[in-house]
C-alpha cells in the first residue's frame, strides 16, 4: 500500500506549530519569527513536504516568479559581457530563492520590447518586475506604474516617478576618488566619464569636479566613454594626446579604468608611479587589472537584493508608499594609485 504524501497537518504536528503557521511560512509571509521559520524548514525536511505549486498560486494569485528587466542596454550581448549587470542577477537571485521565487530575464532594448514587457507582466505572467535602467528617458518605468504592475528599480528614476529604488551617492563617490589623488599628490588630473546621459555617470562627474574645486583645482580635463572597454580605451589616448603631462586619471567605472591602465603603459608610463589610476564599481577587471584597481566600491549585490526585499515587501502588502534606499560608496584602495 502506497504511502500518502505529506501536508500540512502532518509538518504543523512534526514542528508543534498551528496549520496556519506552516501555511504562512510556506507561502514566504515575511512577518514570521525567524526561529518559528526555522523550526518549520526542519519540519518540511524531515516529513518531505512539498507545496503544490498550483494550489498555492489559486491561494496567493501569484506566481511565485518576477521579471529581472534590463532596459535599454543595448542588446543581449552587452548584457551578458557587463559585469554590472552579473553582480545585479547575483544579488536579486540570492535573495528571491529562500523565498521561492524565481527571476525571469527580460530585454527591453526596443520599443517593441518595452511594449512585450508591459503585457507580459499585465497580464499576470509574473508577480512584479525588478527594472535595471540605463537612461533616464527610459518610459518604461512609467508605463509600468501606469499598469499598476508592482515595481522596483535599481538607481532614481530620470523623471519623477511615484516609484521605489534602490541608489549609490554618486557623488560622495566622485568625491572619494578626488580626494584620494589629491593625496597622493596628483597636480594633473583627468576624467573618464560615463554617458553623459546617465544620471550615474552626472553624479560621479559632478562629484568629481566638486572635490577637485575645494582641493584648489576648478579645470578638470575630461573625455565622455560609455562604459566599455574599447571606450575607455579612446578616452585615454584622446587624453593623453591632449595632455601629456597628465598624473591622475579617474574612470568612471572598472572597465574604463582597467583600459586606461593599458594604454598608459602603452605609452611607455609607469602606473602608478607616473600617473594614477582610479576605478568605480569595485568590479571583477579591479582584480584582474594590473596593477589592481584602486577603486571606489559600489556594493551591487546588496543593492540588488534590497531591490528585490522592496519588491517582496510590496507584493505581500500592496498600496505601501514607495520607499528609496541610498546606499554609500566606499574607496579600495589597491596598487594603482
Amino acid at each position: 500500500m502506497s504511502r500518502s504524501a505529506p501536508t500540512l497537518e502532518d509538518v504543523a504536528r512534526v514542528a508543534g506549530v498551528s496549520r496556519a503557521t506552516v501555511s504562512r511560512v510556506v507561502n514566504g509571509t515575511r512577518n514570521v519569527d525567524p526561529q518559528l521559520q526555522e523550526t518549520v524548514r526542519n519540519a518540511i525536511e524531515q516529513t518531505g513536504y512539498s507545496p503544490n505549486r498550483a494550489a498555492r498560486s489559486l491561494v496567493t494569485r501569484r506566481t511565485g516568479t518576477v521579471a529581472l528587466v534590463i532596459s535599454g542596454a543595448g542588446g543581449g550581448s552587452d548584457v551578458f559581457t557587463d559585469p554590472f549587470f552579473g553582480r545585479v542577477t547575483a544579488g536579486v537571485v540570492d535573495c528571491l530563492r529562500p523565498h521561492g521565487v524565481h527571476p525571469v530575464l527580460m530585454l527591453a532594448d526596443s520599443e517593441q520590447a518595452r511594449t512585450e514587457v508591459v503585457e507580459f507582466l499585465r497580464q499576470g505572467s509574473a508577480d512584479g518586475a525588478l527594472l535595471v535602467t540605463t537612461h533616464p528617458a527610459d518610459p518604461l518605468p512609467a508605463r509600468l506604474m501606469a499598469a499598476g504592475v508592482p515595481a522596483v528599480l535599481y538607481a532614481r528614476p530620470g523623471t519623477p516617478t511615484p516609484v521605489s529604488y534602490v541608489d549609490l551617492d554618486h557623488r560622495a563617490g566622485g568625491r572619494l576618488a578626488a580626494d584620494h589623488l589629491v593625496a597622493g599628490g596628483r597636480t594633473n588630473v583627468v576624467t573618464i566619464s560615463g554617458p553623459l546621459d546617465v544620471l550615474a555617470s552626472q553624479d560621479r562627474l559632478a562629484g568629481f569636479r566638486d572635490a577637485m574645486a575645494r582641493h584648489g583645482f576648478p579645470y578638470v580635463p575630461s573625455a565622455e566613454g560609455g562604459f566599455t572597454a574599447q571606450s575607455g580605451e579612446a578616452a585615454m589616448n584622446r587624453l593623453l594626446t591632449e595632455h601629456p603631462d597628465l598624473d591622475g586619471v579617474f574612470a568612471a567605472n572598472d572597465l574604463m579604468a582597467q583600459a586606461a591602465v593599458f594604454v598608459v603603459q602603452a605609452h611607455g608610463l609607469r602606473v602608478p608611479d607616473d600617473v594614477a589610476v582610479v576605478g568605480f564599481d569595485d568590479s571583477a577587471p579591479a582584480l584582474a587589472c594590473r596593477p589592481q584597481l584602486t577603486t571606489v566600491r559600489q556594493p551591487v549585490e546588496e543593492m540588488a537584493a534590497e531591490m528585490a526585499e522592496l519588491l517582496l515587501a510590496d507584493l505581500e502588502e500592496p498600496g505601501q508608499r514607495p520607499r528609496s534606499v541610498i546606499f554609500e560608496p566606499e574607496l579600495v584602495v589597491r596598487a594603482s594609485a
